[in-house]
């Protein structure tokens, strides 16, 4: 009888605290009711703010060495720790001063009849190179090489190399020209007006820290394809995960376009020409847009299916919990990891600064970042306004993709890990852990 007694205890203690709680309830007025409800909810609240206050993510500041560069000498030596560019801190400054001093809090461009500023406090430095390229790297010395071999061809025949001819001179291009725009959307005229507009690309290799040699193999390959400043070296003293490496380089790109790519290469780089026209697609009266890779159109497909069941289960299983936890435009995305994006130049500073999350859904935050954005003029085709748009739209373009091993991912591990760290990001913006604001 001793086990038939234990589960009666087990049953009959939430029963009782049930019956106990009726009975308080009943002998309780409806406004204690409601105010004891109110406190214990608010409660909640605060308990859950407090934690979420001390499990968020606060991404570290950059170490004065995470500011510099090496790269490869037309000698084939290797150059002295070179200042990194950083449109950031110029932008960060600029902010600081206005949000301190003015008493406006936005920023007008030349395009934009008065009235309809740019939401914004400060400006971004104009383009140098035409295509910036973000590639986070963690002991990457044995897949690094096809994917350097591969971005360079495509870059060096559609893009060019900026070359300088002697002292004080422009960058101009070595390949067969830098391809036009498909559309004539791009209505800051800055760029275009310019005496000398931006031409050529760099390539940024963020070095997140690695233990074997990915930084000799890109300077290798720096020597033998003549990418002297072309192909730059920041290393990360203190591994950062691969949305801070994104995050941190994002900062520093020199291009009208940014892009960020796997050092794997799975995503196939001649995709990038849809990447842009995409991105002007859904581009804004702020220069303002984001085009992003997926892979979604390959569902069923044998590229997928061959992967394990367990492997599918959990893909789609993170993907439930992202249209759940993601606001409206964020959740219709098909495909928010893949690891191919572009921005314009002007959506980089609504989304770069305010980045929280280092780790595997840094891509999201992103995303919901753009979805956010404060709201920018929507012109005519003869640059009247005829009305404003929240957000910087996103396009979801399909591309070319393929497995490739040595992932670093531990599959059960990092999907738990994936959904709490979703969870915790959403909470904490929905709660103002998170906020649009200057640190």
């Amino acid at each position: 009888m001793a086990p038939s007694s234990t589960i009666s205890d087990i049953v009959g203690a939430p029963l009782q605290l049930v019956w106990f709680l009726y009975d308080v309830a009943a002998e309780t007025s409806t406004p204690t009711l409601f105010l004891i409800a109110v406190s214990v909810v608010g409660l909640a609240f605060g308990l859950i703010y407090i934690a979420l206050h001390i499990v968020a993510p606060k991404p570290r500041l950059p170490y004065p060495s995470e500011k510099t560069y090496i790269t490869t000498n037309p000698d084939g030596t290797i150059s002295k720790p070179l200042p990194l560019p950083c449109w950031y801190d110029r932008w960060h400054a600029e902010s600081r001063l206005k949000e301190q001093s003015s008493s406006s809090t936005t920023v007008s461009y030349p395009t934009i009849p008065a009235g309809f500023p740019v939401p914004d406090f400060g400006t971004v430095e104009p383009a140098e190179v035409e295509i910036s390229v973000v590639i986070p790297a963690y002991n990457e010395a044995d897949r690094l090489i096809p994917t350097l071999e591969e971005m360079v061809a495509y870059l060096d025949e559609h893009f060019g190399r900026p070359a300088i001819s002697g002292p004080g001179s422009r960058p101009t291009s070595k390949g067969t020209g830098t391809p036009k725009p498909h559309r004539n959307v791009f209505k800051d005229a800055s760029a275009h007006k310019r005496q000398h507009p931006p031409s050529g690309y760099e390539i940024l290799l963020i070095n997140d820290g690695s233990t074997d040699r990915t930084v000799d193999v890109a300077l290798d390959f720096s020597r033998q394809h003549n990418l002297h400043d072309i192909l730059r070296i920041v290393t990360l003293e203190k591994n950062r995960g691969k949305g801070g490496g994104v995050t941190h380089g994002l900062r520093h790109v020199r291009g009208e376009y940014a892009v960020f790519a796997d050092a794997d290469g799975a995503s196939r780089f001649g995709d990038l020409g849809k990447l842009i026209e995409g991105c002007e697609d859904v581009v804004d009266g702020s220069n303002r847009g984001v085009a992003i890779g997926s892979r979604a159109h390959l569902v069923g497909s044998e590229a997928v299916v061959k992967r394990s069941a367990v492997r599918n289960f959990l893909m789609r299983s993170f993907h439930f919990v992202l249209m759940i936890l993601t606001p409206p435009a964020t959740s219709r995305i098909r495909d928010t990891q893949c690891g191919f994006k572009l921005f314009s130049r002007a959506a980089l500073p609504h989304i770069v600064p305010y980045m929280h999350t280092e780790g595997w859904i840094f891509d999201i935050e992103m995303l919901m970042l753009a979805e956010s954005a404060p709201a920018t003029p929507v012109l005519a085709s003869d640059g009247s306004v005829i009305g404003t748009s929240y957000g910087i739209k996103v396009a979801e373009v399909p591309i070319g993709w393929h497995e490739v091993g040595g992932s670093k991912m531990n599959l059960v591990k990092d999907s738990v890990k994936m959904a709490i760290g979703l969870a915790v990001l959403r909470a904490s913006w929905m709660l103002g852990v998170y906020r649009r604001r200057l640190a």
